[in-house]
This record gives structure tokens, C-alpha cells and sequence, in this order.
């Protein structure tokens, strides 16, 4: 069987304890009570050279507190994530020390690398289905409509033809992207207008395939095939980080749909040309798993979002597994409600619901259901939006309609998949929680048997088994 390249997914920090030399108040005092550090911080600080500078993000009980402690340690402080209580700053290890024993500090994260991680099987997963059978509240076909999902990957170029509407209007509401200074420890999040290509950088072409996974418009392609994307009738919010990232550029992302999910074109933009944000699709992150951190600013942010009906989907990761050691990706381990972690499922590009999970999905670790993905979803050999000039576009091989459209695989293929399903349930259920959606979704999921054995309804390489929008749908309130 022919394997199309596959991409990386999989992204966290995990927390360990570190103890440098701290101040004390007077030669017999105890050492003051010290913040936690991310594992990647703790492994970064051991080679920092005397004088070096690197960027930190700072947690505090609140804004306030966090600033304080960059203050008081000397800190260069460079942006903050209002909401959760976080303030990004840059310094030497003796100033984050410092920074650790300050009041109110409750976590020091450093600055993680990440990277970026396809004929799509709607009839698999019953998408087909459901958008033929089944109709939404507003009464039309469950496509997704009234929804955006925003999309955190390399960019998007709104212009392409599989996210263009019959009338010529791009798919994409609101292009944006994600701007840092060369260090990393500054960035802002800028739009720009819909004619504006953002995904064109050193791996360019990732967020375009991804996008058109999610909301791909019905298109019969030149070989007569017929494709659409999960949800072609909902709408996409674009943030590009670019092609090289760190967590801080991906957080900031994140924290931007947490402001702006209600409103993403603005305030005075109607629902009806901008419909809220109501999930995230995120297919980043280093390789290799690794160790949930409770206390990083991603899950804060996805935990915020949650609790503001916002739906959180993850890539598991690409780096296989037999169950030994958790390989998945660390903030979609999440046990909050309303954040999925997607594992990929091949049909064998037969269409079957009884095919297998991809030899390159993540496995969690069999011994901690915890590390578990929720649920599988088509990521191997999908055929979406591309240009061919473009270079992950390039490695698929499989050219349809000038290069426009290619055919690659991994668990970033898988996730949009599931981003567009959720999409369809609100759709379907505007009044629906996030933890009532991923409820719907996993208890509903097709079990097939391929793989290790399911475990109180889970397994650990498949999740739940391969997700089913007809049946999730019809257990929706």
C-alpha cells in the first residue's frame, strides 16, 4: 500500500522540580519557598552560560503578582497573557531565581521549541451521512454552519479554490497572523486582509491542507473525484505562527482566541458574515510526547477556553508506539471536558469503518489511561488543499488539478477531521458544552477491533474508537 509522507504532531512541557541557590532573609534562614519549573526550562538553565539571557513565561496567583516578580527579579518583561495570569520576560538564570521565590509566583515555563506535525473518508466516519440526513438548529444541513473554527498552524491562503465559496467569498472570515521579534519572547497577533497568503514560510503548505480538511468547500476534482472538507459549510479563522515555532508564538495564538472567540472580525462584524469561534484545531508540537503539565500556559488557556464553550482539538502525534511509554501529545492528555486528543485511522482507502489505526499515530502508555487519545479519526493518505510550489505540498506526490491539491498523511490530518465533526454538533446543538460534545463524540465512537483491546470503553492507541457523526449527533440534547 502506497504511504504518504507523514507530519509531525505532538507538543507540552512536562514539570519537575529544580533547586538552585536561593536568597535567604539572614545566615540561618530556610531557603524561601520556590516556585515550580518546566522540565524544558530545568534542562535549558543547566546550560545557560553565566550572563546568558533566555525567555521565561511567569506565573502568578494573578497579572498582578506576575508582574511584581519581574520587577522585583530584574526581568525584561516583553508581553503577558491577561487572562490566565502569565507575563513572558527574558533574563539570566539567577534573575529567574529570583523570579521563583517572589509572592504569588506559582510556575516558571520555559520557551519550548515546537514544530508543525491526507480522498478524506467522510464515509468512515458517517459526515457524509449526517450532512444529508441530518439538519442543524438553524434547519439547514449539518455542515457546520454559524460556526468558525480557528485554525493555529503555518497559515492559509484564503484564496485558494477549495476554500472559496460558489460566489467567489473566501471560506476564511478572518486571516491572521502571529508576529515575534527574533528572540521569541515578543508576540502579537496581527490581521491582515483576506487576499494575503500567510502559509507560505520554510515548511508552508501544512495550514492550507489542514484548513481545507476542516471546511473544504464540494469540489469535483479533474480524475472526477468529489471532495469537501469535514464541515464545508463553516467558517475559518486563520492565526498563522509561521513555520519555525516556540510555545510562547502558539500561546499567544491561543490567547487570542480566548479573547476575541465571540467577536474574531470585531465587535461590529455581525455573527452572520463572522460567526463565533466554537473550536480550535492544533496540529504543533515537538515529537516524542512526554510528561502532562498541568501548570503550563497552554492548558491554562485550554481550560479558559473551555470554560467559555470552546472547543480544544490536538493532534496525538506521530511517533507510533506499542504502549510501553506514552507517546502522545501532552495538553490534549487533558482530562478537562471539551479538549480531544485524535489519533489516525486508515481505512485502507476503502471508505470501511473497520480498517486500522495508522503503524504512525501515537499510542499512549497502556499501564495509564491518562496518556490515552479520546478518539481516531481518518489522517492517513487525505487529499486536500495545496499549491505545488509549496514544500510539504511538494513531498505527497500526488498532484490533482495543477498541484492545488495533494494527498498526505498524519495525526495533522486527523485533527481537523474531528475540529469540522464539532463544528457539525454545534451546529446542530448551539447550546451544547464543550464537555458535552466530547461526551457525544466519545461514546459514540465505532469500535472497531484493530489493535490493543478497548479497557473501560478506551484503549490505548485508538481512544474510543473511530469517531461516528451520525450517532454523536443524535445523542446531543
Amino acid at each position: 500500500m502506497r504511504r504518504a509522507p507523514r507530519l509531525a504532531a505532538a507538543a507540552a512541557l512536562a514539570v519537575v522540580a529544580l533547586a538552585p541557590v536561593l536568597p535567604t532573609t539572614g545566615a540561618d534562614a530556610l531557603p524561601l519557598p520556590r516556585a515550580d519549573i518546566s522540565d524544558f526550562l530545568a534542562r535549558q538553565l543547566r546550560t545557560l552560560a553565566l550572563g546568558e539571557r533566555t525567555t521565561v513565561l511567569v506565573h502568578g496567583t494573578d497579572l498582578a503578582a506576575a508582574n511584581r516578580a519581574v520587577r522585583t527579579a530584574g526581568l525584561t518583561r516583553t508581553m503577558s497573557f491577561d487572562r490566565i495570569g502569565v507575563v513572558v520576560a527574558r533574563g539570566t538564570a539567577a534573575q529567574i531565581a529570583l523570579a521563583r521565590v517572589q509572592p504569588g509566583v506559582t510556575y516558571v515555563e520555559g520557551n519550548q521549541p515546537i514544530e508543525l506535525t491526507q480522498y478524506t473518508s467522510h464515509t468512515a466516519t458517517r459526515g457524509t451521512e449526517a450532512m444529508e440526513t441530518l439538519t442543524g438548529a438553524d434547519g439547514t444541513a449539518l455542515t457546520g454552519t454559524g460556526v468558525s473554527v480557528a485554525v493555529i498552524d503555518s497559515g492559509v491562503d484564503p484564496t485558494h479554490p477549495y476554500l472559496t465559496d460558489a460566489d467567489g467569498t473566501s471560506a476564511v472570515v478572518s486571516n491572521n497572523k502571529t508576529v515575534c521579534d527574533p528572540l521569541e519572547a515578543f508576540c502579537q497577533v496581527v490581521n491582515l486582509p483576506n487576499t494575503v497568503d500567510t502559509d507560505t514560510l520554510s515548511v508552508g503548505g501544512h495550514g492550507t491542507h489542514v484548513a481545507g480538511i476542516v471546511a473544504g468547500r464540494p469540489t469535483t476534482l479533474s480524475d472526477g473525484r468529489t471532495l469537501h472538507g469535514a464541515a464545508p459549510g463553516a467558517n475559518l479563522v486563520s492565526l498563522s505562527t509561521g513555520a519555525a515555532l516556540f510555545i510562547i508564538g502558539a500561546d499567544a495564538a491561543l490567547n487570542w482566541v480566548l479573547e476575541n472567540h465571540a467577536a474574531p472580525c470585531g465587535e461590529g462584524v455581525p455573527a452572520s458574515e463572522c460567526p463565533p469561534i466554537k473550536v480550535t484545531n492544533n496540529s504543533y508540537g515537538p515529537s516524542g510526547g512526554g510528561a502532562y503539565d498541568p501548570e503550563s500556559a497552554t492548558v491554562k488557556l485550554q481550560r479558559a477556553l473551555a470554560a467559555e464553550g470552546v472547543v480544544t482539538v490536538w493532534a496525538a502525534g506521530n511517533d507510533g508506539g506499542d504502549g510501553s511509554t506514552s507517546l502522545t501529545n501532552p495538553p490534549g492528555q487533558d482530562p478537562t471536558g471539551g479538549i480531544l486528543s485524535v489519533a489516525s485511522y486508515n481505512d485502507l482507502e476503502t471508505g470501511t469503518r473497520d480498517g486500522e489505526v495508522s503503524e504512525f499515530s501515537s499510542r499512549g502508555q497502556e499501564s495509564d489511561p491518562a496518556t490515552w487519545p479520546d478518539v481516531s479519526a481518518p489522517g492517513d493518505t487525505i487529499t486536500s488543499s495545496c499549491r505545488i510550489y509549496l514544500p510539504i505540498c511538494v513531498t505527497g506526490l500526488d498532484f490533482v488539478d495543477g498541484g492545488n491539491f495533494n494527498t498526505i498523511s498524519g495525526t495533522s490530518m486527523a485533527a481537523p477531521h474531528v475540529a469540522g465533526i464539532v463544528a457539525q454538533l454545534f451546529q446542530k446543538s448551539p447550546g451544547a458544552t464543550p464537555a458535552q460534545v466530547e461526551a457525544a463524540i466519545t461514546s459514540t465512537a465505532h469500535r472497531y477491533s484493530f489493535g490493543a483491546p478497548y479497557v473501560g470503553g478506551s484503549s490505548y492507541d485508538k481512544g474510543h474508537g473511530l469517531v461516528d457523526v451520525v450517532a454523536a449527533a443524535n445523542v446531543l440534547p
